[in-house]
């Protein structure tokens, strides 16, 4: 009961603040999510704590407040910060470069595509944002109730025991049902079949943002990025399959929309 009530009144906040917040207020919005997505990536990544953690949510904040309102220059700053954060790390800490590229990898698989999101609500407007969150809600429904009804064959044992092949399958399908169906609202040009291949597209990377963080629990021998959402774990275990497909549909939102 406790994961259905926090699941609901998740999504409906999501809901309200797709539909009625003011861009400056989504991009807040979007800039704080990333913070603390971040901050649970760099708890799973590298545990000991320190003010190198909360500096980094804060960049990896502020990457994500730029990539919604000017992705070319985000990706410059992007690329040096990396080289900045990397010498700093090496010439005055006792961090090793390693870790420190490992924090950096943040700024790109958050910070990045969650500024996307907005930009792509810009692009698109709310039925853009709806659409894509609604084929990953859609795919991932499927491949729950698909792998709990017909799942025989593990789809990664080693990282993701729960998941089979027969359950991503069934994510796939409904996701491309769901595309083909809602996704002319969006891109009226593209046909039936170009939207069917951005479904699975979707749906396929989806399935490999929900196994990349699996992996990174493994390696660190945790159930959840953390406990903050009651029933559903952190931040980051909610949005995980969703920063893999967001950067794949802004570009495609981005193209038709020249």
């Amino acid at each position: 009961m406790t994961r259905l009530i926090s699941g609901v009144a998740l999504a409906a906040a999501a809901l309200a603040a797709i539909l009625f917040l003011p861009l400056v207020a989504l991009r807040a919005l979007a800039a704080g999510v990333a913070a603390m997505a971040a901050h649970e990536y760099l708890s799973i990544t590298t545990p000991q704590s320190g003010p190198r953690r909360g500096a980094m949510a804060i960049i990896v904040a502020a990457v994500c407040w730029a990539t919604s309102g000017a992705f070319g220059l985000t990706v410059f700053g992007t690329v040096a910060l990396t080289l900045g954060w990397d010498a700093g790390s090496g010439l005055f800490s006792n961090q090793r470069i390693q870790d420190a590229a490992t924090e950096l990898v943040a700024t790109v698989y958050v910070g990045v595509p969650l500024g996307m999101l907005v930009a792509g609500q810009m692009l698109g407007g709310s039925k853009a944002t709806l659409l894509l969150m609604g084929t990953v809600v859609v795919s991932d429904s499927a491949q729950y109730y698909t792998g709990r009804a017909f799942g025989r064959r593990p789809l990664a044992p080693a990282v993701s025991p729960k998941k089979t092949i027969e359950g991503a399958i069934g994510g796939v399908v409904f996701g491309i049902l769901f595309m083909a169906i809602a996704g002319r609202v969006v891109f009226p040009r593209l046909g039936i079949l170009a939207l069917a291949v951005l479904g699975a597209v979707l749906v396929v990377l989806g399935i490999l943002g929900d196994l990349f963080e699996s992996r990174l629990k493994r390696v660190a021998g945790v159930k959840d990025s953390s406990a903050l959402i009651p029933g559903h774990g952190g931040v980051l275990d909610r949005i995980d399959a969703l920063l893999f497909a967001i950067p794949a549909f802004y570009f495609v939102l981005l193209r038709s929309a020249a």
